[in-house]
């Protein structure tokens, strides 16, 4: 399903991306959804402009996304709808809203967890409602609004307000003039069970005070979930889910997400630059080619090989002992899937996508958190 018909034309180490697959893979997670209304897709995994482009052939129109980068190219690639599930300091904020007023026929969003950043938001929009034409945040409220949603912590403890606590500010949000409460979002990474009923029994518990507060706030939306509780909040009507890995897939939730019936669509096609000693090889396979931040046993997966054991990695070689060593050749190509595909993805510059066993395109990869402000000067 994976291997090449002419390997030797592409260069490695690559991102290879089949385009069936990631087809298919969005196909699944629409039939899960019951259509795409209740989807808002995180883009962090892909950052691809022409797998959005799929996404919204087959009906998807609103997206989440972590950076700036994404939310642009998210903008030029005709999305209705951004979420930019980050709180936004200076000068990204003022960047974001000058992207809003330069795509006024796409709604932009972003996160808040506290008053103060909020209060940035509602100085930058009120600026620029005096200052310039008023652009495309929460036309029904009248004038520049920036839309909100609060960012709701239930247990990650990674960003975000409690929920007991995020009623005060609901109300403070709602008092400001050029600020728009549009809803909550609720990431819980950190639920992850392999078990399915535990997963779920641990998602509702830590979703049940978050249910409260949106029952108390009143007329906002609820953004919940990645891909490990995707299912789960599926059960909740109402509720937007954002999975994200889904659409590419990877080897952490291929083996432990069991009941989620998605392809890996995203492997790394690298090499064999050296035979060191006997029973090992080097490819070329390096930090700067496959994410690095789990232990090396749990960075890529080579289900061709058969036996193997991974030795060391450094930032261009990637040491693996195995029996087949005596018959692999230096040039021979191996075919990896990723443990965690994200961070693996923004390695690269571009996808090398894959059609039929063959290389039909080259996608960029929107990286990098470079910010163009038209307020600095470009001197």
């Amino acid at each position: 399903m994976y291997e090449l018909k002419e390997p030797a034309t592409l260069a490695s180490p690559a991102l290879l991306v089949y385009r069936e697959l990631v087809e298919d893979n969005i196909r699944k997670m629409i039939a899960m959804a019951g259509g795409p209304q209740r989807l808002m897709p995180h883009v962090k995994t892909h950052k691809m402009a022409p797998v959005v482009q799929m996404q919204l052939k087959q009906g998807i129109t609103r997206f989440k996304c972590a950076t700036f980068a994404e939310a642009q190219m998210l903008a030029e690639t005709g999305a209705a709808d951004v979420l930019l599930a980050y709180q936004l300091n200076s000068p990204t904020a003022e960047a974001f809203a000058e992207l809003a007023a330069r795509f006024p026929n796409t709604r932009f969003a972003s996160l808040a967890d506290n008053e103060a950043s909020a209060n940035l938001l509602n100085k930058i929009f009120g600026d620029m409602q005096h200052s310039r034409k008023p652009i495309g945040f929460a036309r029904e409220q009248g004038g520049a609004k920036a839309e909100v949603y609060i960012d709701i912590d239930n247990g990650m403890h990674r960003t975000g307000i409690a929920p007991e606590k995020a009623l005060a500010l609901c109300r403070q949000i709602q008092a400001l003039p050029h600020v728009h409460l549009r809803g909550l979002h609720v990431y819980d990474g950190h639920i992850r069970q392999p078990d399915l009923a535990l997963r779920t029994a641990e998602c509702n518990e830590a979703f049940a005070p978050v249910a409260e507060l949106a029952a108390a706030v009143g007329d906002v939306e609820v953004v919940a979930g990645g891909s490990p509780t995707f299912p789960i909040h599926l059960q909740r009507p109402g509720v937007t889910c954002s999975p994200g890995t889904c659409i590419l897939w990877d080897e952490g939730y291929g083996s432990s997400l069991a009941e989620q019936a998605f392809t890996p669509a995203a492997l790394l096609l690298t090499r064999v630059i050296s035979k060191p000693q006997e029973g090992h090889v080097t490819l070329d396979l390096g930090h700067k080619a496959v994410s690095a931040e789990n232990p090396i046993t749990k960075r890529v997966f080579f289900h061709g090989l058969g036996e193997y054991e991974v030795i060391s990695q450094s930032e261009e070689h990637l040491v693996v002992k195995t029996p087949q060593a005596g018959q692999l050749q230096v040039g021979d190509v191996l075919y990896g899937t990723p443990w965690h595909v994200c961070p693996t993805v923004a390695l690269y510059n571009e996808a090398l996508v894959i059609s039929h066993g063959a290389l039909a395109a080259t996608w960029p990869i929107a990286r990098g958190r470079k910010i163009i402000s038209t307020r600095l000067s470009t001197k």
